[in-house]
């Protein structure tokens, strides 16, 4: 079964009157790029964080946050006032040097930025009781959000699934008009030459140059290639996750051939055909994006 890269996942947890919160969610990435976000209690723990997530995402662009919210009663964050003007003056003078305008409302800016919004007791020792909390905090998110990835993978290869078989289909309903198009090709040659009352020609080298013609417009081997590349699509599928870059491989041989059938193509039903082909391929490409 194929996972999808896109997927979010939540964990709450309390210890000693603090709501610590776990959020992580991932889209779609060449790579895996991952952003984290701790509180400063936290810091300490980010490079096991950061392995937990990449041994268990492997691929996706990926943002995870920690935070600490205080129980009722408990002091309010004090705004670091001197910071928050440190941070004004930067980006004033930077707006100054290249020409880019301030911001018109400071506050939703400055309270965003980091520290300006501190809390004095959670930048002092973690806790073994306290990190063992949290760490499971953390598993819990990364564990519901493969979850999802299972359920989004299963979505995306239903919709593979069905493409494939419009893609199939479609493929199987040429076969008409290409079986046709060669009596259609002979009989307007031969019409045109008699036409031409003042000419004679040799039958024999006409009907050689006829057989020609019609093998440059043959798409046996296209069509051939095209359900290979079908079956390779539904059978690295089944091989699991891990299996987007591949996939999307498959998926450019597919247009390939699919592209050189539409250029052989030379009766208007067999063009239709193709680019309902190229429009079920399309949506492929376009979701295969999303695939681990």
């Amino acid at each position: 079964m194929i996972l999808s890269m896109t997927g979010y996942g939540k964990a709450v947890v309390v210890f000693e009157g603090k709501k610590i919160t776990a959020e992580i969610k991932s889209l779609n990435s060449k790579s895996l790029d991952l952003s984290t976000r701790l509180s400063p209690v936290y810091r300490e723990k980010e490079m096991e964080i950061r392995s937990m997530i990449a041994t268990a995402l492997e691929r996706g662009k990926v943002d995870f946050n920690l935070w600490v919210e205080k129980g009722e009663g408990a002091q309010s964050a004090p705004i670091n006032g001197a910071l928050a003007e440190s941070y004004r003056k930067q980006i004033r003078h930077i707006s100054g040097q290249y020409g880019i305008p301030e911001p018109q409302d400071w506050w939703p800016l400055l309270l965003r930025l980091p520290d300006v919004m501190s809390r004095d007791e959670q930048v002092g020792e973690l806790s073994d009781g306290e990190w063992q909390v949290v760490h499971g905090a953390v598993e819990d998110c990364i564990r519901q959000l493969m979850d999802f990835r299972r359920q989004e993978g299963e979505a995306l290869q239903r919709k593979f699934e069905e493409k494939l078989d419009n893609i199939a289909q479609l493929l199987r309903s040429i076969e008409p008009y290409e079986q046709s198009r060669v009596e259609k090709i002979r009989q307007r040659i031969t019409e045109g030459l008699e036409s031409i009352k003042a000419v004679e020609y040799d039958r024999n080298r006409l009907e050689q140059e006829m057989i020609y013609y019609i093998e440059k417009l043959d798409i046996n081997e296209e069509k051939q290639r095209l359900q290979n590349h079908l079956a390779y699509f539904r059978q690295t599928m089944a091989d699991g996750h891990g299996q987007g870059k591949k996939l999307g491989f498959i998926a450019q041989e597919m247009g390939r051939e699919i592209n050189t059938t539409g250029s052989k193509s030379n009766e208007a039903e067999m063009q239709n055909i193709v680019v309902r082909m190229k429009d079920e391929l399309e949506q492929i490409k376009e979701q295969v994006l999303n695939v681990m």
